[in-house]
C-alpha cells in the first residue's frame, strides 16, 4: 500500500479537535460535555445574512469573481472605513475562510525555510499553515504572569536572523483574548521598517473589545503600509463560521497581483458565504451592542468561577472570547482526556483545548489550557462545578 508524505505524516493534529473521539465516546455513555474547547458562538446569525440566502433569487449559483464578488468587495470598504481602515476595493481580496487568507500570504510571502516570528501562545493553526508553505515558526513567548502582553522589542531582536521574513499577530488574541494596544503595534511597526519585514495582523475579532479598549488596526500604522498584510473574517463577527469567507487586505499590489494566481486556481470562494457576508453588512449596531453584552457577561462569570477554584488561576482577557487558563495539573493534555474518559459529575464533564498545542517552544503551557466562554452562562454554571469536582479528585494534580 503506498505510503504517507512527509508532510502528511509531519502536520500536527489540532489541539482543539484532537479530543473529539473522547467526548464522542463520553456522549456515547450518556454524558453531557461542556463544549469550552472551540470557538463556535450561540449568538445567532444576523437575520439580515439568513434572509439573504433564503430569498435568493439566481436560477444559478455561479463562479465568483476569483478576488470575491465586486459588489461584495466595495461594500467591504464601506465597513472598513466605519472602523477606520480606508482602502480601496482592489485591495481585498475575498478568501474561504480567515484560514485562506493566512495560507495565500504566507504562500506568496515566504520561501520555504523563511522565518516568521509569533508571539506564543498563538492559534495552533498557524503551525499548520506555515509548514504547508515550508515556513519555519519561531515562537516568542508571551507570560501569563503579565497576562500575555506583547514580548519587548529586543526579545524580538534576538530572533531575528537573515531568514527572517515575517512577525504575525492575532489582535484580539487567540487564545489569550489580550488586545495589542496602539503602543505595542507602533514598536512593532518600528522593529518591521527596520528590517523590512511584512506584518500578518489577523484582525478576526475587531468586533470583540471589552471595557472600553479600543482596537487599533495594523493597516493604520504609518511607515510600513506596503507591509502589513491582514487577515479578516465573517465567522466570529456575525456568528457563521460555517460559511467559511474571509479576506486577504493590502495596499500591497504585489502581493495582492501573486495572491491573485493561487485565488485563480481554486477558481473562487464560496459564493453563498458571499451573499451572506455582503447582507451581513447591514447588520444594525444593536447587535453587536447584544452580543459584546453577552460576552462581556460570561466572561466575567468565567473568570470569577475559575479563580475562586483553589489553584487556578485565568488573567481578565480584553477581547474575543477566550481565556487561557493555568491549572493546578502537571500535564493539561492529560487532564483534558481524562476529563472526557474517566470522570463525571451528575451525568456532566468538561471539553477544554490542551495550550500545549498552542505552543511552538517544547513543553510551555503544559499545566495551561484554552477555555472559549461561547456558552450561555447557565451552561457556563454547570461546566464550571464539573472542573471544581474533577480537580478536588482528579490524581495529576500538583497542589
Amino acid at each position: 500500500m503506498p505510503g504517507i508524505s512527509e508532510k502528511g505524516l509531519g502536520m500536527a493534529a489540532s489541539p482543539i479537535r484532537k479530543l473529539v473521539p473522547f467526548a464522542e465516546a463520553a456522549k456515547k455513555r450518556g454524558v453531557k460535555v461542556y463544549h469550552l474547547n472551540i470557538g463556535q458562538p450561540d449568538i445567532a446569525t444576523p437575520d439580515c445574512a439568513l434572509e439573504a440566502i433564503k430569498n435568493l433569487s439566481d436560477k444559478v449559483i455561479e463562479y465568483s469573481h476569483a478576488a470575491g464578488l465586486e459588489s461584495y468587495r466595495r461594500k467591504l470598504t464601506g465597513y472598513y472605513k466605519s472602523v477606520g481602515i480606508n482602502i480601496d476595493y482592489t485591495d481585498i481580496l475575498i478568501t474561504t475562510g480567515g484560514s485562506e487568507a493566512i495560507t495565500m500570504a504566507m504562500s506568496v510571502c515566504l520561501n520555504p525555510g523563511d522565518e516568521i516570528i509569533v508571539p506564543e501562545p498563538f492559534y495552533a493553526n498557524y503551525n499548520t499553515f506555515a509548514y504547508q508553505t515550508g515556513a519555519v515558526v519561531k515562537p516568542i513567548t508571551s507570560k501569563i504572569d503579565n497576562d500575555f502582553a506583547l514580548p519587548s522589542i529586543e526579545e524580538f531582536e534576538k530572533l531575528i536572523t537573515p531568514k527572517t521574513r515575517a512577525i504575525m499577530i492575532c489582535n484580539p488574541n487567540n487564545p489569550t483574548g489580550y488586545i495589542y494596544s496602539k503602543e505595542e503595534l507602533e514598536q512593532l511597526r518600528d522593529i518591521v521598517k527596520k528590517y523590512d519585514l511584512y506584518l500578518f495582523s489577523d484582525e478576526v475579532y475587531r468586533e470583540f473589545c471589552y471595557d472600553g479598549v479600543q482596537h487599533f488596526s495594523a493597516m493604520n500604522l504609518e511607515g510600513i503600509e506596503q507591509n502589513v498584510i491582514m487577515m479578516d473574517s465573517v465567522s466570529k463577527r456575525y456568528s457563521m463560521c460555517g460559511v467559511r469567507v474571509g479576506a486577504l487586505i493590502t495596499r500591497n499590489k504585489d502581493v495582492i497581483a501573486a495572491a491573485m494566481k493561487i485565488a485563480q486556481a481554486r477558481l473562487c470562494p464560496p459564493y453563498l458565504g458571499q451573499v451572506a457576508g455582503e447582507a451581513a453588512i447591514d447588520t444594525p449596531q444593536s447587535y453587536f451592542d447584544e452580543v459584546q453584552n453577552e460576552y462581556v457577561a460570561r466572561r466575567n462569570f468565567l473568570v470569577d468561577a475559575l479563580n475562586k477554584i483553589e489553584g487556578v488561576y485565568c488573567p481578565m482577557p480584553k477581547g474575543a472570547f477566550y481565556a487561557v487558563v493555568k491549572f493546578p495539573v502537571e500535564n493539561a493534555d492529560h487532564f483534558a482526556q481524562w476529563l472526557l474518559e474517566e470522570f463525571e459529575y451528575n451525568g456532566q464533564t468538561v471539553m477544554i483545548a490542551p495550550a500545549s498545542g498552542f505552543y511552538s517552544t517544547e513543553g510551555a503551557g503544559k499545566n495551561e489550557a484554552r477555555v472559549a466562554y461561547v456558552l450561555k452562562i447557565e451552561d457556563l454554571k454547570g461546566a464550571m462545578e464539573c472542573l471544581e469536582a474533577a480537580l478536588k479528585v482528579y490524581p495529576g494534580r500538583t497542589k
